[in-house]
């Protein structure tokens, strides 16, 4: 029976494509990128490499390296990309390893440095509850080398007047400024992603990655990232890297041309649109059609959502983050939009990970103002057999009781009712609290903020549990609304600003009040043992108060929230509680007249103000 024109057709085309890709295969390899691009000796870990170029599709890699073999390869179905997985045995020496890369139609030769280990104490040392963690943009931070404002690569020039563009912020203004640091107060500062964007007009804040073992040329190089993390080391200062595995930037080479066929979620033609609702991964009475939205789908509707758990990307992320720890020597990661990919990955990535870090931290990204979702995403014990790995999360719920009745006047028992869920974290002293970040309009734009609340804000950060977290500005009263006016420039971060709020000359007489304020909690903080991990009591509570005990052996601190525009009386009872032995009460920050009876303190306190005492 002859052939009917449709399949005649069909056959035609799979002939052609047959014949092309024979062609492909004909032609010598071509190798355009190796990731990564380095290894250590020594290192407890064996890279998967990933090759990309052209005509791998029949390559094989093979190396004559003392100590060094190839020992899986795998290839691509468009002869686009080969894996190898690398052996490194542990009589290996640091010199310039080499692969042989070989088709039919001829070979080519890749040089792979392998490195001796440095500073290896120096790394993934993590963040601890005695740690106050600074948030840096870095793009709008300050501008240690202009000439780097507008590389060759970039699309569009930068622009300080463009609300979504490059300002010309980078790595070697942030080092230039650790003095500031410093005298503030910090222990630790993390940094919005500075991997390589296409550097178009709005991928200035980083999480638009199109290459993960790059640094964004407006930010600086690999050489200045390692220098800033050696000086902020000199000063005692952790640094902190943001770690993105949802999704990448829609100009990466992987939206249209992923590595395998299950490297993204979808396509560009074809995907899930986000749901952005933690509970479908909660609920144990949940469907897969309600879950995986929120695990696929593609964030902003535009951002290509990877799969990590495709097995050759969770090795391609969890060595990247090797690599990264050691070329860089992190103490810790942010998580970035950690819900969004699977608990099951992120348990072999954390596992990965400690393996050659086994101090290294890590902090999720949970944005969700309910602690019965927050906490089920902390790590350290099994939740549907699964243990996600993160140290810790962040505290999105303490975020949304601190604005709710600092900023919207709502009760205080609102911002109680989160503590009375500690219960469902394994270590709630341990969460990342905070009350501004560059997602959310900043505290003094809410509309019932004062400076007076700000500083309350700062008191609370710093005294309740948790390992507390301060957005760059926020401790000079930066203002700015809904993304992107929470992201201003830090005054006196430029040559042409007209002051410098990073010294107290240039900073107005509000700035400098808030400052201080929080120069001095940071003091508090770091001398206290009761304030890093001493165990919180809820004492008393009304709707306008609020007191509570920091106490750490016989390091015992009394903070009292009157969040009242007028002053009160706040009775604070000893019958049954810590404070029966108390004799006495000693007046520290913001804290009035107090008066100790055998049966309670009583505490004057000034309207919208937290007082802080010590107690004997």
């Amino acid at each position: 029976m002859k052939p009917s024109r449709t399949r005649q057709y069909a056959i035609f085309s799979l002939v052609i494509l047959l014949s092309l890709l024979s062609a492909a295969w004909a032609q010598p390899p071509v190798i355009t990128k190796v990731e990564p691009p380095n290894w250590w000796v020594g290192l407890p870990h064996d890279p998967l490499l990933l090759l990309t170029g052209e005509n791998l599709g029949a390559a094989q890699i093979a190396t004559h390296y003392p100590g060094m073999t190839v020992q899986r390869v795998q290839a691509s179905a468009d002869g686009h990309y080969l894996f190898a997985r690398v052996h490194i045995d542990k009589t290996a020496a640091a010199g310039r390893a080499q692969f042989n890369v070989r088709s039919a139609k001829g070979a080519i030769k890749v040089d792979w440095p392998l490195e001796k280990r440095v500073k290896v104490a120096e790394t993934g040392n993590g963040l601890h509850t005695d740690d106050i963690l600074y948030l840096i943009m870095p793009d709008r931070f300050a501008n240690g080398d202009p000439t780097n404002d507008d590389p060759p690569q970039a699309t569009v020039k930068h622009d300080r007047t463009a609300p979504k563009g490059y300002h010309g912020g980078d790595l070697k203004g942030i080092e230039q400024h650790l003095d500031y640091l410093q005298e503030l107060g910090v222990t630790a500062v993390w940094l919005t992603p500075w991997w390589k964007n296409s550097s178009n007009a709005s991928d200035y804040h980083g999480y638009h990655v199109t290459d993960f073992y790059a640094v964004d040329e407006h930010l600086g190089t690999l050489g200045e990232l390692q220098r800033f993390v050696t000086a902020a080391h000199a000063r005692g200062i952790k640094v902190v890297s943001d770690y993105v595995a949802n999704h990448i930037g829609p100009d990466h080479r992987w939206a249209d041309d992923p590595p395998t066929p299950t490297w993204l979620h979808g396509t560009r033609a074809n995907h899930l649109e986000p749901k952005y609702d933690f509970w479908p991964l909660v609920d144990v009475h949940s469907t897969p059609r309600e879950r995986r939205p929120v695990i696929e789908g593609w964030f902003a509707g535009k951002l290509p959502d990877l799969n990590p758990d495709d097995p050759l990307l969770e090795e391609y992320l969890a060595d990247n983050a090797i690599w990264w720890m050691e070329s860089a020597h992190f103490d810790a990661y942010r998580l970035d939009t950690f819900p969004y990919s699977s608990r099951e990955f992120w348990g072999r990535w954390h596992r990965t990970l400690r393996q050659v870090y086994p101090r290294a931290t890590s902090v999720g990204e949970c944005f969700d103002l309910s602690p019965v979702v927050t906490s089920y995403f902390e790590g350290g014990r099994k939740v549907r057999g699964v243990d996600s790995g993160t140290n810790t999360v962040f505290d999105f719920p303490l975020y949304g009781g601190l604005r709710a009745v600092l900023a919207h006047n709502e009760p205080v028992g609102k911002l109680v009712n989160i503590f009375q869920h500690d219960y469902l974290y394994l270590h709630p002293e341990g969460l990342y609290t905070f009350f501004g970040n560059h997602d959310q309009p900043r505290l003094m734009s809410e509309k019932g903020a004062t400076v007076a609340r700000l500083k309350a804000a700062f008191s609370l950060l710093l005294t309740l549990r948790g390992i507390p977290g301060i957005y760059y500005g926020d401790e000079i009263a930066m203002t700015g609304g809904d993304d992107p006016e929470n992201r201003h420039d830090f005054p006196g971060g430029w040559p042409q600003d007209a002051r410098s709020a990073f010294t107290q000359g240039g900073r107005t007489a509000t700035e400098q009040e808030v400052f201080a304020h929080v120069q001095q909690l940071n003091r508090l903080h770091r001398q206290h043992r009761a304030l890093q991990d001493g165990r919180m009591t809820t004492l008393a509570y009304s709707d306008t108060s609020f007191a509570y005990l920091r106490s750490h052996g016989s390091d015992r601190l009394l903070v009292v929230l009157n969040a009242a525009e007028k002053a009160q009386t706040i009775d604070v009872s000893k019958v049954d509680t810590p404070l029966a032995d108390i004799a006495s009460a000693a007046p520290m920050l913001d804290a009035g007249p107090v008066t100790v009876t055998p049966d309670k303190l009583t505490v004057q306190a000034a309207p919208m103000s937290v007082a802080i005492y010590s107690l004997k």
